[in-house]
């Protein structure tokens, strides 16, 4: 190949866990499942998990989105409607059966634990602060768990300030599952300092897989050129881990949706890049990404492996009849 033409060398680190985890895959296949047993329309209130590209996926097969359960035509009042992986307020689903609609559930099980923990918080008379992000679908839905009044957001450590209890010896704290572990670490720090006698949920509230691949990043990011992590601008876990990648040492951290979305044009002297997926984005566009920089580079890809993941979250009884083949999910995972 002529000099002119040959294609300059780069290096990907290619995080390992990254993209899809238990909850949102589960999630993902309730709808499948749902519209291979009952057909199409299945509604989904809100998106089933933050990516547009799944979302598209699904309403190709056949799924509706809709933000409120008034939206479903009276016509269509017999077809399953689906909640989405964050969970939602008690109020939906009480809802769904005023108005004697069939609805599954697919609030993913580590949401729905701690729904339990603020709950139990709640029963033993503690006052709970919900350490989170304001507007975040997994946030209103905790809060929706508990009475008006019981539960206080907490986001920052002026919130922690501000915040005067009725009984400072009555509080116990849960966290939103897809945080930046060292800001949630020193806003519990700040509570416990604040409030000592503050109670801690019985588990760790962050989930495991917004942990691992926040550890992942971290373990790649120092020195890399240029850090893409593959996510939608609302997925929470997704924008943790830019924010993770910047401060392990990464020179520049983007988050993408797609290869187009990649600035070309300003990237065009890098030797390292690093390469994540939030937990709501399909192997499908990591792929993507990588073909794209192989057309424009002569690539080596290191798989940076720093956990493994065995967790599955099995879907509820009444789809298990159905059998989900790699076919009926190969528009996020690709073909095997």
């Amino acid at each position: 190949m002529p000099e002119a033409l040959s294609k300059p060398p780069l290096t990907i680190r290619l995080c390992q866990p990254r993209g899809f985890c238990a909850g949102v895959d589960r999630a993902i296949q309730i709808v499948v499942l749902a519209l291979k047993k009952y057909g199409a329309p299945v509604y989904v209130r809100h998106e089933i998990v933050h990516n547009r590209y799944v979302v598209e996926g699904l309403q190709n097969l056949g799924a509706v989105f809709i933000e409120e359960l008034h939206e479903i035509p009276t016509e269509h009042r017999e077809s399953p409607v689906v909640f989405s992986a964050h969970g939602v307020p008690k109020s939906v689903p009480a809802d769904a059966q005023e108005r004697n609609l069939f609805y599954l559930d697919a609030t993913c099980p580590l949401v729905s634990k701690v729904h339990k923990q603020a709950m139990r918080h709640q029963r033993l008379g503690r006052h709970v602060l919900l350490i989170g992000h304001a507007g975040h679908p997994e946030v209103i839905g905790t809060m929706g768990q508990l009475p008006e009044g019981s539960v206080t957001l907490i986001e920052t450590e002026a919130d922690i300030a501000a915040f005067v209890p009725e009984n400072p010896e009555a509080l116990g704290f849960v966290t939103q599952t897809t945080l930046s572990v060292e800001d949630t670490a020193g806003l519990i720090h700040a509570l416990q300092q604040r409030f000592p006698a503050i109670m801690a949920p019985s588990a760790e509230s962050i989930c495991y897989a917004t942990t691992n691949r926040q550890e992942a990043v971290k373990e790649t990011a120092s020195g890399a050129d240029l850090f893409l992590v593959v996510g939608a601008p609302n997925s929470s876990n997704s924008k943790r881990l830019v924010e993770v990648a910047e401060r392990a040492g990464a020179k520049m951290s983007l988050l993408v949706q797609r290869a187009s979305e990649i600035p070309w044009d300003e990237i065009a002297g890098i030797s390292t890049l690093g390469l994540s997926a939030g937990a709501s984005a399909p192997e499908i566009i990591v792929d993507e990404i990588i073909n794209a920089f192989r057309e424009r580079f002569d690539v080596s890809v290191e798989l940076a492996v720093t956990a493994t993941e065995t967790e599955n979250f099995p879907v509820m009884s009444v789809l298990r009849d159905v059998e989900l083949t790699p076919s009926d999910m190969a528009f996020v995972n690709g073909t095997v």
